[in-house]
């Protein structure tokens, strides 16, 4: 996890606060502001959202440059891909989990026969391409059986829905921005 504090400091000189200052506007005491802005303490998501809201900005923006100081690579080998979904029926495997700072969600999709994701809405953007198999993908009402080289783009608050509709495994290459599937 990425030190916060320094970039928390950072915007309150910018705004020439003082610790009191922004803890009268915030509503947060100034011990928990000192203990964050030395790392000292991790905030919860509303304390840092109540702090950064007198600051004037956003979590999103706030974290938008926030660089890790973790080491990473940018090339993952089949066996880095963390497993988030379920092997036996619809597995989803990430690319790129430990990338600082990620903005998206890259995945790749393997489902059983007659695997079934059920009807999803989430606030993103999805894009994806089949690579094997034939999926059946729904979005608001429209229907699509996809096949190999076929792909989609839409907005994630639409309902949709994957089934597989072959007879075998059914494997795409899909990518949700922001990370929020």
């Amino acid at each position: 996890m990425p030190k916060i504090g320094a970039k928390l400091r950072e915007l309150r000189r910018r705004r020439d606060l003082s610790v009191r200052e922004l803890a009268i506007r915030s509503g947060i005491s100034h011990s928990t502001i000192s203990l964050i802005e030395r790392d000292k303490m991790s905030p919860s998501v509303d304390t840092l959202g109540a702090v950064l809201d007198a600051l004037g900005t956003t979590l999103t923006g706030f974290f938008s440059d926030l660089q890790s100081s973790l080491p990473y690579s940018p090339f993952y080998a089949s066996t880095d891909l963390v497993e988030i979904g379920n092997q036996d029926t619809i597995s989803y495997r990430v690319i790129g989990l430990d990338h600082p700072n990620r903005q998206m969600l890259m995945l790749h999709e393997r489902y059983a026969p007659s695997g079934d994701s059920g009807e999803l809405t989430h606030s993103a953007q999805e894009a994806g391409m089949v690579i094997s198999g034939a999926v059946e993908v729904a979005v608001g009402n429209q229907k699509r059986v996809l096949r190999p080289g076929d792909g989609y783009y839409f907005d994630s608050r639409l309902p949709h829905r994957f089934r597989n509709v072959h007879n075998s495994h059914s494997e795409i290459l899909s990518a949700i921005t922001p990370p929020t599937y």
